[in-house]
């Protein structure tokens, strides 16, 4: 009897033991194994996101599908890699309620996690920090995994010189439209001719230089005019177009034409310099009138100096006699 007990008390306990050797290698396998077919899914903001410059950037990435999110069983892991490495650097991950950051201030809130928003906070995002980032969702045993490139960018401050002048016609005249501290360098200026009928585009007449300061990019584009009186009181137009500006930058210059020297003279001028000229070429007439004049003597002295002449005559007569 004894024998018999212990036989079937030990036939008892291999059953467990049989059961525990066939759901632990089960279980090793769901966990390694690769995602099962689920519709658990993430969704990221397209191929590219652009940022600006300092801000405190938001990388989207959306979970969805089955199962759904459960941030008790749920895990998320962020990734960044530099363009030019092929090293991933791992800057948030959050597992059973807890959470370790690879880079100051990176976060996923948990009251958006809940919802599903696995979206990745950095604040005051750098130009260095551009690159590839990678989303991994994980929710035993499913896995989805989005990626996006981030664009840092800095929109170009803009200026316009000068914004108006006054010039005469024919003259050369250089306006100054320059934008500065941007990033990234897709840059286009162009310049248009707002006249009174339809506005033209310009494309003669002009110079750009391109120069790169603290990893920042300027642009300075030159417009030569040569106007003629018709130009007057135009509009002329830079127009600045870059990934960063939501719209483009207009900056306008208005120039006045008016007649050169040569074609033109003024009654202005005339009071100021010919009425003088005119003054001075009378009274050098007068004055040379005069000196060419015969000088004559007053009467009295004529008469007296004809007595004197007689009387001498008349002694010089008698003498003869």
């Amino acid at each position: 009897m004894a024998h018999g007990s212990e036989g079937r008390v030990s036939r008892g306990c291999k059953l467990p033991l049989l059961l525990l050797h066939v759901s632990l290698p089960l279980l090793l396998f769901l966990w390694h194994s690769p995602p099962s077919a689920s519709s658990l899914r993430v969704k990221m903001a397209g191929t590219t996101q652009t940022v600006l410059l300092n801000d405190n950037a938001t990388i989207f990435c959306q979970v969805y599908g089955d199962p759904s999110p459960n941030i008790t069983i749920m895990g998320v892991t962020w990734f960044w890699k530099n363009p030019g490495s092929a090293t991933e650097v791992k800057l948030f991950e959050f597992f059973g309620g807890q959470h370790m950051t690879g880079r100051p201030g990176a976060m996923v809130p948990l009251k958006s996690l809940e919802s599903g928003n696995a979206s990745l906070q950095l604040p005051g995002i750098q130009l260095r920090e551009a690159g590839e980032y990678r989303c991994e969702v994980v929710i035993t045993p499913h896995k989805a995994v989005g990626q996006v490139k981030l664009e840092v960018v800095a929109f170009p401050v803009s200026s316009l010189f000068p914004e108006q002048a006054i010039v005469k016609e024919k003259q050369e005249t250089l306006i100054l439209c320059m934008s500065s501290g941007f990033h990234l360098d897709n840059i286009t200026i162009t310049w248009k001719k707002l006249s009174q009928k339809d506005p033209q585009e310009v494309f003669e007449g002009i110079i750009t230089n391109h120069t790169i300061e603290n990893g920042m990019f300027n642009v300075t584009s030159f417009l030569m005019l040569k106007p003629s009186l018709e130009d007057n009181m135009t509009i002329y137009q830079c127009v600045i177009y870059h990934k960063s500006l939501p719209t483009p930058q207009k900056l306008n210059f208005t120039l006045t034409v008016i007649e050169s020297e040569k074609t033109a003279w003024s009654l202005n001028n005339f009071f100021y310099i010919g009425v003088p000229l005119s003054l001075a070429v009378i009274l050098l007439i007068i004055y040379l009138l005069k000196k060419a004049r015969p000088q004559t003597r007053p009467l009295s002295c004529v008469l007296k100096a004809s007595s004197q002449n007689t009387q001498t005559y008349t002694a010089e007569t008698e003498e003869l006699k």
